[in-house]
This record gives structure tokens, sequence and C-alpha cells, in this order.
């Protein structure tokens, strides 16, 4: 089971490709990329252009690094979630349901061993009394509305 701890690569790939965006904008100041590859007029830039230029750029990308880190936040919450029927309480796991014991097993190379959580064990000798006591004490005869019961006679 391969689980990725984090988003630094995405966010690398990010960071690399702003860069390469602010390095071509710089270029473009010192070479004048457009004479240079088409030719014509050379283009006279202001630095003050570049500068705003740039602080755009790393202002969208600190707009987008704050977005990929949320949004690998929340991939890495929902990968960690694990899919399990609600009906036999199988595990979905690559493409197959397995017992939670076999997934342990195979998924996590963790072996497995049962036990009895405190609240079960004191809903199970809670059970046990109510099953003891009914079977110690005799059940008491019922009694019905229909039969007629008899009263004492009064004396005078």
């Amino acid at each position: 089971m391969k689980v990725f701890k984090s988003g630094s690569r995405v966010l690398w790939y990010e960071c690399l490709g702003f860069g390469f965006i602010l390095f071509l904008s710089w270029l473009n100041k010192l070479v004048d990329l457009p004479h240079l590859f088409v030719g014509g007029e050379a283009h006279a830039s202001k630095w003050r252009d570049s500068a705003i230029e740039t602080m755009l750029i790393l202002l969208i990308w600190a707009f987008v690094i704050s977005l990929t880190k949320r949004l690998v936040a929340r991939l890495h919450y929902l990968e960690g979630l694990l899919r399990i029927c609600a009906w036999c309480r199988k595990v979905g796991h690559n493409g197959k349901w397995m017992t939670l014991e076999d997934y342990f097993a195979e998924g996590l190379l963790i072996g497995t061993t049962h036990g009895v959580c405190p609240e079960c064990l004191k809903k199970i000798e809670q059970d046990t009394k109510l099953l003891y006591r009914a079977k110690v004490q005799p059940p008491s005869k019922p009694v019905s509305p229909e039969a007629p019961t008899e009263t004492p006679p009064v004396a005078a």
C-alpha cells in the first residue's frame, strides 16, 4: 500500500514553473527576446515595468501555491479514508473486498488478534446477569384479566 505523506513534489513543480516564468520575464528585459527571434525594432522596456510584472507573477504564484497546498491536504485526507462495507464490514482495497483481518495482513503487514472493548464488556456482563436471573428465578404465574378472582367473605 503506497501512501504519500506530502505533496512536496507538486509544489516543487509549481515553484519551478513560476521560477521559469520569472526567468523568461527578466531575460526578455535584458535581451529583448522578440527583437532577437523575429527582428524588427528594438523595444526599450523600463525597469519599473519589469518590477511590476515580477510582483504580479509572485502574487499569482502565492495564490496558486496556497490553493495547491489546500488541495493536496484534502487529497491526503480523502486517501486516508478506508472503505468499509456497511453490511458485512469488508474492506475495499486495490479493487477487491476482503475481511478487515486480511486487509491488515496484506495492506499494512500487521497481524491481528481479537479482544473486547470496555463498553461491549459492560453490555455483555449486563446481558449475562439478566440471563442468569431469568434462569434462577422461576417465572411468576401471569394473572389473566378473564379469570374470576375470589373475594374473601366479609364478616358482618
